[in-house]
């Protein structure tokens, strides 16, 4: 295969590779997208019409999911025992003295995680992308809000977000393409509960259609983002970014594809891309531009198993900083019986949210920031099942009278905040686990340290408040990021930056050396923001790098 068949293949097709895709095609580029995963069907794949589609949770397919390792995490402190997780039914949930690595949740498929994301959509506050020279933490974003605002709006136009009249700290210089959705009745009590807690408390800005948009249909309130939306109102980048890049007629996007190796070459050029295709046959793939897109832990180990002569070290690890500086995914949920039947398990799951401590110096002591929004939904408690097996306790009759009486009353309040990147953090190769293409897996290093845990705190004591000034009663759960590791948004292992010693690409995502190689996931942010959902930001990045590209 010659590089005349491509003008730039692309590694990766969530939020930043399906971006890039349309971003690159509407310009005529010639793009070969190359996706590790299956694709999905919304109409027959997400089967929430069917009895069972409570139990499937997200429907993963054959090879949906990547493995990942995780080096032992630390131990669990005693006098923190009231930040352990825990339910009603089972107590505890993590019983051993360490903090346990429960998931990597992720998609690998044609959209990427976005297939399973809520689909929030948010901008990063502007200030959050500052932390190293404000705060000595984190690092500098290498480009301010004001240049990523415009491509904010392209990205919010192509996705079709509906979002609040005030955009708070997050100037706008045009309205959201949608209005906002109406909050749900849960919803409508929590913020009023927050209110006489001095909060503000409003419409989320939200990937999913509040009204016809683009050929999709408006949203139809099943509470069910997180296991795949059959009617494709929800903005996921498949039908979205991918479903007009595959109607230029010069995009082409291959499934079921494994990158092993890039290979590098002489003269600061990366030659192609090794692969083991869907027939398990080995290929090589020549490119003049080569994306990797591959989100922040599985792109930092494919940079590293790609060393050679030319990168002894790993690809694009000249700093020595592929894989550090991870962040993840701190978070916080309370949840709790109200004392009226609310029909919590109805509505747009995070409808509604908080922006009053999202500033990164918005908690007194505290340096990073967190929001807070409402949380029943991303907590799988809306069916039954859920109920049944985590908040009513009982077997029989009395069970069953309980559940008739609970069903609908539970409401939750989630906090997600900064994660801030310390020596513990960060990916790279485990030494003892490969998959099967023999490239070694890529192994997670998590640490809290203590301001992770002051910030988990205050998230603690907020979500109580807010839950008991909202009317609800006894709490039945209560999950974090203090015992276990489960984190969806994860960031910064390719940091991007201007100075070369300390980071791995430009602030448009191009490496530092390698002059036809570029990364565009959450991999290449500074600093994770204050509980900002990462893909609208990723797409704005995308939409950016394009431009650059193409010189235009």
């Amino acid at each position: 295969m010659s590089t005349s068949d491509y003008d730039v293949v692309i590694i990766g097709s969530g939020a930043g590779g399906g971006t890039m895709a349309y971003a690159l095609s509407r310009r005529k580029w010639r793009v070969l997208v190359l996706e590790a995963g299956p694709r999905f069907d919304p109409s027959k794949d997400y089967k929430l019409h069917t009895e069972g589609w409570e139990k499937q949770h997200f429907p993963h397919k054959s090879g949906s999911e990547g493995r990942q390792t995780f080096a032992e995490l630390q131990p669990l402190d005693p006098e923190l025992s009231d930040l352990c997780s825990w339910n009603s039914v089972d107590g505890r949930l993590n019983k051993k003295t360490r903090r346990m690595p429960f998931k990597y949740h992720h998609v690998r498929g044609v959209g990427g995680s976005t297939l399973a994301f809520t689909g929030e959509s948010h901008r990063m506050h502007p200030e959050s992308m500052q932390m190293g020279s404000r705060f000595g933490v984190a690092a500098d974003w290498p480009l301010t809000y004001e240049t990523l605002e415009p491509y904010y709006c392209e990205a919010e136009r192509l996705v079709g977000v509906a979002g609040p009249d005030d955009p708070g700290a997050r100037w706008r210089s045009e309205p959201y393409p949608l209005p906002a959705h109406g909050l749900g009745y849960a919803s409508q009590r929590i913020a009023r509960g927050a209110v006489t807690l001095g909060m503000r408390w409003g419409a989320n800005a939200r990937a999913a259609l509040s009204e016809v948009y683009d050929g999709r249909p408006h949203c139809n309130y099943c509470s069910n983002c997180n296991r795949g939306c059959p009617r494709t109102d929800k903005g996921s980048v498949d039908v979205t970014f991918l479903r007009k890049a595959e109607a230029s007629g010069t995009c082409t996007i291959r499934t079921g594809v494994t990158v092993t190796r890039i290979e590098a070459g002489a003269e600061d050029r990366v030659k192609g891309v090794h692969l083991v295709n869907a027939a398990g046959g080995d290929e090589f793939i020549k490119t003049p531009k080569l994306i990797v897109a591959c989100g922040a832990v599985e792109t930092p180990r494919l940079l590293l198993a790609s060393a050679n002569q030319y990168a002894p070290n790993g690809l694009a690890n000249e700093s020595g900083q592929v894989g550090r500086n991870f962040m993840e995914t701190l978070a916080w949920s309370s949840s709790a019986l109200h004392t009226d039947s609310l029909g919590s398990y109805r509505g747009l799951p995070a409808d509604s949210i908080s922006w009053d401590y999202n500033a990164p110096d918005a908690i007194k002591g505290v340096v990073g920031g967190c929001r807070f929004s409402v949380g029943a939904a991303e907590a799988g408690l809306n069916g039954p099942l859920a109920y049944a097996q985590r908040i009513i306790g009982g077997w029989g009759r009395s069970h069953r009278a309980a559940m008739r009486e609970s069903f609908g009353r539970v409401i939750t309040v989630g906090g997600i905040g900064e994660s801030l990147p310390n020596s513990g953090t960060f990916v790279d190769l485990d030494p003892g686990e490969v998959d099967a293409n023999a490239v070694p897996l890529a192994r997670i290093h998590s640490q809290l340290d203590a301001m992770d845990i002051k910030r988990l705190r205050f998230m603690q004591k907020t979500a109580r408040s807010i839950l008991t000034a909202s009317g609800a009663g006894e709490l039945v759960e209560e999950y974090g990021s203090y015992d276990f590791f489960s984190s969806t948004h994860v960031f910064g292992t390719c940091r991007m930056g201007a100075d070369l010693e300390d980071s791995v690409v430009d602030g448009f995502g191009s490496s530092h050396r390698w002059s036809n190689l570029y990364i565009m996931d959450a991999s290449i942010f500074p600093s994770s923001g204050g509980g900002e959902s990462p893909s609208l930001t990723v797409e704005a990045l995308g939409l950016r790098l394009a431009v650059d590209l193409a010189g235009v």
